[in-house]
Parts: structure tokens; C-alpha cells; sequence
């Protein structure tokens, strides 16, 4: 049977508008996590991403967590995800992607939301190495890898479930959202084209015949940088290229793990159907899409005492494959 939340999302009072959802939690998550110890894991292109980990014990399950656009191990999405398979006496890997986790990688090309090679790097190596039941969870960009994976890897996928948390299942209609009026959307857009120039300029200075700097640094969309950057970097026509092969919306019905969808309906970045109609006909998927949480927010309890939603029924799912 699909997975039902243990209780519906309730948004905290004060804060059910969808950027109130959004900015509050990624300003007032916890960020503390359990002990954890930094593992550089070498890639078969040269390059490497570094996992953020601990152990549980011998036959626990092990939760793997994957982040958003230019976030990292530290999301506060993230370590609410540790902290609660810690609690379980679980273990869990956070990964960064490269270029996430505070050291440039080694290459031209980073990460990007169809890059699946990384992903499956690490949960093939958990797979063989741990000896409970693997869990997999992305956020919002990782939300979107891991459902390509899961896609991907069909019956032979190397986990026993997973969650997608605000997925942007149709790239295409994601930039729309974010590149479109008003002053939320702009401030969205700025934050994601800092931190994603910033890092594109490092990268010319190493490779200058990578891109068009003079286009990357004239963008002021999201979809201009991903035509002018991430495009031409993994081997893409155009912008509209790359959303098209990357995004997992078209191709959810090949997924063969239990997978919980979960969504909210006024996410800011993403437009209706926020989740794939064509999600319920695949019965391995749990589709919970909540009326109001904006994008990776949930925010519930009250302001000066906030619970996350989310990430709580991420692991209640989880509890329910054992």
C-alpha cells in the first residue's frame, strides 16, 4: 500500500505563505549533525567527491543524503536527516557533490542535476559495504539525481527504498518558475547565480577554453548560466538540452524501489503539476503532496518552536519498508 504521512502537514502559524515556507527554514534549521568523519572518494574520471559519515551497527540500516543547488553536507535538511538516523542507531553518508564541500574539484565539469555517475559510485560501495538495509534520500537537485538513478537502475537499483523532498521533476518548467517576475523569484536567482558564477569564474581561470566567460558573466537567468556553463561543460546542445535528458519527471514508471514523492503544492520554484500525474500509476511510489511547504520548508509547530515535517516523514517512511 502507498505510504501515508503519520499526520497531515500543519504549517506553523504566521508562516503558510510559500516563501515564508521556504526562506524561515533555511534560515532556523538545526545545523548540528553527530560525529562525522570526512571521506574523499576517488572517482573514475580523476576527480572525487567528499562523503560526510558515520556507522551504525552491524545490521543497521544506512541512509544515504543527497543535496540541493550549491548546498552541501551541512543543509540543515541534511543534518536533520543524520541526527534522525543517528537516533535510530542508523548509520548515514551525506554526500557533496563536487565542488560542494569547500575545496574546488579537480576537473572543468562539476555536478548537475542528471549527473548520476557520482551517486551510484557511492551507493554501490555502501551497497557492498554495509550490512543492513540501504536508504537513499535527495533534496530539491538531489532529489531529481536520485530519481535518475532509481530510473536508471531499474530492479538492479542498490537500495531497499528512497525519498525524493521537493524534486524538480520538469527542469524546463523549474527555470521558468525561478527566472519569472517578482522579487522573491529575483531573490531566489541571485543567491543560486552567486555562488554558481563565483565558482564558474575559478573554473575559467583553470581551464580557459571551457565556456563562454563573457555569456557566463552576461547571464542573469538561470537558464543563461546553464546555457552558457553547464551546458557546453557535460556535453549538452543548450540549456534546453540538458533539461530535457536530465529531468526525472518523464520517466518515474521505471522506478522499481519503494519510493516516497513528497511535494508541496505552492512550492515557489515549480510549476503545477508539481509532481508528475503520471506518478500514481507506478505502484512502487508514494505520492504525498501537501497543499502548502513551499520548496524544501514543511515548516510546522510554531515559529519560535519550529518542526520539520519533511524530513520527519522521510524517515517514518523509511521505518515502514523494515
Amino acid at each position: 500500500m502507498p505510504y501515508q504521512p503519520s499526520e497531515p502537514f500543519r504549517p506553523a502559524p504566521g508562516l503558510a505563505n510559500e516563501h515564508a515556507q521556504t526562506i524561515y527554514a533555511n534560515f532556523v534549521r538545526p545545523r548540528h549533525a553527530p560525529p562525522l568523519k570526512r571521506e574523499r572518494r576517488e572517482l573514475p574520471d580523476g576527480d572525487f567527491i567528499d562523503l560526510d559519515t558515520f556507522d551504525g551497527p552491524v545490521g543497521a540500516p544506512h541512509v544515504v543524503a543527497l543535496h540541493g543547488l550549491e548546498s552541501s553536507s551541512q543543509a540543515g535538511y541534511i543534518t536533520a536527516i543524520l541526527r534522525g538516523a543517528a537516533r535510530r542507531g542508523w548509520g548515514a553518508t551525506a554526500v557533496n557533490f563536487r565542488s560542494c564541500s569547500g575545496e574546488p574539484n579537480r576537473l572543468a565539469r562539476s555536478y548537475h542535476s542528471g549527473d548520476i555517475g557520482d551517486t551510484l559510485v557511492v551507493l554501490r560501495e555502501l551497497k557492498a559495504r554495509v550490512t543492513g538495509p540501504l536508504f537513499a534520500v535527495g533534496f530539491s537537485l538531489g532529489a531529481n539525481v536520485l530519481c535518475r538513478v532509481l530510473e536508471d537502475q531499474g530492479d538492479a537499483a542498490p537500495v531497499h527504498a528512497a525519498a525524493s523532498v521537493s524534486a524538480p521533476y520538469d527542469l524546463d518548467a523549474c527555470c521558468r518558475k525561478l527566472d519569472g517576475p517578482g522579487p522573491f523569484h529575483f531573490v531566489y536567482r541571485e543567491r543560486f547565480l552567486r555562488t554558481l558564477k563565483q565558482k564558474a569564474r575559478e573554473k575559467l581561470a583553470r581551464f580557459p577554453a571551457a565556456f563562454d566567460g563573457r555569456a557566463m558573466e552576461a547571464a542573469r537567468t538561470v537558464r543563461a548560466f546553464d546555457h552558457a556553463v553547464t551546458a557546453p561543460l557535460n556535453g549538452f546542445r543548450s540549456a534546453e538540452h540538458y533539461y530535457a535528458e536530465s529531468s526525472s519527471g518523464p520517466h518515474l514508471g521505471a522506478i522499481r524501489r519503494p519510493t516516497l514523492l513528497l511535494s508541496a503544492a505552492d512550492d515557489p520554484m515549480l510549476e503545477s503539476p508539481v509532481i508528475p500525474p503520471s506518478a500514481r500509476d507506478n505502484p512502487q511510489l508514494s505520492v504525498v503532496l501537501t497543499p502548502r511547504g513551499g520548496h524544501v520548508g514543511f515548516v510546522g509547530g510554531t515559529a519560535f518552536r519550529p518542526t520539520f515535517w519533511a524530513e520527519d516523514e522521510v524517515l517514518a517512511f523509511f521505518d515502514s519498508t523494515l
